[in-house]
């Protein structure tokens, strides 16, 4: 699920229950990585935009990770997703864990 920094946290909110992720990736005109808007942060005015409630920069891996050792550093930290962007900082996309142990 992507939005926008200028996008109504009442807006994604909706997006994001349906989406089944618990969250949203901001990205910037051009698919450039700005920042994640968790589901525990959307309990605020919808009115809001989401760059007022955004967790800046948060952190990425790069496409070229083996699956194995991802998810071995996922399971490690207790993490379900990682969130993948090339060296630009352009998202490419979400890797499940659950998806990589089985990769």
């Amino acid at each position: 699920m992507r939005c926008a920094l200028d996008d109504r946290v009442g807006e994604v909110r909706e997006q994001i229950e349906r989406s089944g992720y618990g969250f949203a990736l901001v990205v910037a005109p051009g698919g450039v990585l700005l920042g994640r808007l968790r589901g525990s942060a959307l309990d605020c005015d919808p009115a809001l935009r989401v760059e007022e409630v955004m967790e800046p920069g948060p952190s990425t891996v790069r496409p070229h990770r083996a699956a194995g050792k991802l998810a071995d550093q996922l399971a490690e930290r207790d993490l379900r997703w990682a969130i993948v962007t090339d060296p630009e900082g352009r998202l490419i996309g979400v890797a499940r864990r659950e998806e990589l142990e089985r990769a």
